[in-house]
């Protein structure tokens, strides 16, 4: 299928954005490539996973070719190397936001470290170190989750609840994408062990209220696990207010590499847990009767850790520092203002989630009346634009909103209003295509 795109009616308020895109994108080899035909690549799907700047490039391209040693083992020169790259990263990612450095954990990513928590939390039952059994679940015990969670701070709750016995209770939604509160003091309660929630819904956009929550968990003495996947690549987060007892985040969504992801711990809950993962390097005495283990956060990275991958995150973080996360956050607000009204003044469009930009970041999922979301996704994919569709890792977002899949754009550093523009133009494109007038998409 070949479209012609348009731009959009002149008039519409284009306030200047706080970032320099054109500077940006030539940061980052990828867009500069064309696809389907010669069109220039729109990249709208970060949420999912974030394109590279060349400094992140060549900081994983410099270790391989410098310094590629394991960390933490050996006496010759490229092992201290590297030792020194890997916890330099460290340091800098925990500058980033506001931890102590033994409080940094490097995971795969935001599933791996949810995991580690929850598994550590199940195995803290059974720990022969009494110590590590403070924070244990079991039978009668409640998890508390939110209605809007990405499955990965959603399945690991489940499963832990069928290993121990305990109770998943959640939080409901709005009608308009927003945590429904209502009922909080009941469904946080004396049996909560633990509560999970997203600071950014990756579906909705919706950016939650922590603090009523994080104090709610605090007066019933419940932890608080923050999935930070969407919200730490795109505004401030700084662990000293955020309340919380654990942070979890991924470096491919925030222009890091893939396969490199961080569990943030406030040290005395970390210090209090057992391992998940067990092997070398997180290993403190190891006999043949039994083994101690290392402190945080040694005892959660067991094996040979995945160091140039690190040392990218690492480059990553000086990328967003140097832009500043405070013109990151208002940079995307304004293209999601902007995007919320072009997109909703189609006829036909239905945005999930809240219509407005309060307490928004810059993730839009909508659907097109007469057109399923994945025939959009096609033809805007025909255009260059990538976006993504599905239910977006989120299934019972979709069932609460009585839909079978959204197409979901999500903004970064390196868009611009040409790029909402063409998504626009885009979704008129696929009226056309499929037969849908404005006039019948209201009928």
């Amino acid at each position: 299928m070949t479209q012609t795109v348009s731009r959009p009616a002149a008039g519409a308020q284009k306030p200047p954005l706080p970032l320099d895109v054109e500077a940006i994108r030539a940061d980052f080899p990828i867009l500069t490539r064309t696809v389907r035909d010669g069109k220039r690549l729109v990249y709208l799907d970060s949420g999912a996973t974030s394109q590279k700047p060349r400094s992140v490039l060549d900081a994983e391209r410099d270790f391989y070719e410098n310094h590629n040693a394991a960390p933490h083992r050996g006496a010759h020169q490229l092992a201290e190397e590297a030792t020194g790259l890997y916890e330099g990263a460290r340091a800098r990612i925990a500058e980033f936001i506001s931890a102590a450095v033994e409080e940094v954990v490097f995971t795969r990513n935001t599933t791996d470290a949810i995991n580690t928590v929850a598994y550590a939390l199940s195995n803290a039952a059974t720990a022969k170190e009494p110590s590590f059994r403070r924070y244990a679940v079991g039978q009668g015990d409640e998890i508390v989750v939110t209605e809007m969670e990405h499955h990965a701070n959603l399945v690991p709750w489940q499963q832990l609840c069928e290993r121990t016995g305990a109770t998943l209770r959640w939080l409901g939604l709005t009608d308009d994408g927003r945590l429904d509160l209502s009922d909080l003091g009941t469904v946080v309660n004396e049996r909560t062990r633990l509560v999970a929630v997203t600071q950014q819904s990756n579906i909705l956009g919706t950016i939650n209220p922590l603090e009523p929550i994080v104090a709610r968990a605090r007066e019933v003495g419940a932890l608080v696990l923050v999935d930070g996947a969407q919200s730490v690549p795109h505004q401030p987060v700084d662990v000293a207010t955020l309340g919380a007892d654990f942070l979890v985040f991924s470096g491919h969504k925030m222009l890091g590499p893939t396969g490199v992801g961080v569990l943030w711990g406030r040290y005395e809950v970390l210090d209090a847990l057992p391992p998940f993962m067990t092997g070398g390097s997180m290993i403190e005495v190891v006999r043949m009767e039994g083994s101690t283990f290392m402190p945080p956060p040694q005892r959660f990275e067991a094996g040979v850790p995945m160091t140039a991958q690190v040392v990218g995150l690492g480059a990553a973080v000086d990328y967003l520092q140097a832009l500043g996360m405070d013109r990151v956050q208002a940079h995307e607000e304004a293209l999601t203002g902007y995007a919320l009204e072009q997109l909703q003044a189609i006829p036909g469009v239905t945005v999930i989630g809240p219509p407005d930009t309060v307490a928004r970041g810059g993730a839009i999922s909508f659907t097109v009346e007469g057109i399923h979301p994945h025939d959009v996704g096609q033809v805007l994919d025909d255009l260059g634009i990538a976006v993504r569709v599905g239910h977006h890792c989120a299934w019972p977002v979709v069932r609460r909103y009585g839909v079978p899949a959204t197409t979901r754009a999500t903004f970064y550093v390196h868009t611009g209003y040409d790029d909402v523009d063409t998504l626009v133009e885009g979704v008129r494109a696929a009226q056309r295509f499929f037969g849908v007038t404005p006039e019948e998409a209201t009928a």
